[in-house]
């Protein structure tokens, strides 16, 4: 959005008692409005929407979010160009566009078949986590546990990928 790139979203969504009952994603250049409720579905305007149903790595794209580089980060972007180079090798290929919101919403769509990034705050992610899990998705953090909002780290992917997706992750992170 800084420099002018036309790939940005409006993210909202509602907690209650601990958990994510409704969740918008607006992506205003396009006039696309992803948007679930807990229990009904994810839909993209009026209409319903899917996760991609490919099985395989090697024919599946990813999108992820590559680490703002700033001093004490070295490490960081050594680990995540280890993550990076293991699901470029795993896969069709891997995207970055800039948005943790619209790229969760994308796989939603099955436009992107899976994504993962670290470091997000709970606004880049919490309407995509739910957006993802109506749509028949799967998400967790990168310990594949359910804390992404406390870990900043999330993977989300369709049920045939999100394993595969998490264990090449995680072997890359040894």
């Amino acid at each position: 959005f800084i420099h002018g790139i036309a790939y940005f979203a409006i993210s909202i969504a509602l907690e209650e008692q601990g958990q994510i009952t409704a969740g918008v994603i607006f992506d205003p250049i396009n006039e696309q409005l992803f948007w679930a409720e807990r229990g009904q579905g994810a839909f993209l305007n009026d209409r319903r929407i899917r996760v991609s149903a490919r099985t395989q790595l090697s024919h599946s794209i990813f999108a992820t979010g590559i680490p703002i580089k700033s001093p004490g980060l070295e490490f960081e972007h050594k680990e995540y160009l280890r993550e990076m180079g293991a699901v470029m090798a795993a896969s069709a290929g891997v995207r970055h566009f800039g948005s943790a919101a619209l790229d969760l919403a994308y796989v939603a769509a099955g436009r992107f078949d899976g994504f993962w990034e670290s470091d997000l705050k709970p606004w880049d992610m919490a309407a995509g986590i739910l957006i993802v899990r109506e749509a028949g998705g799967m998400v967790c953090d990168l310990m594949g546990g359910d804390k992404m909002m406390n870990t900043g780290t999330i993977i989300a992917a369709n049920p045939n990928l999100h394993k595969p997706l998490l264990e090449t992750i995680c072997k890359a992170k040894q």
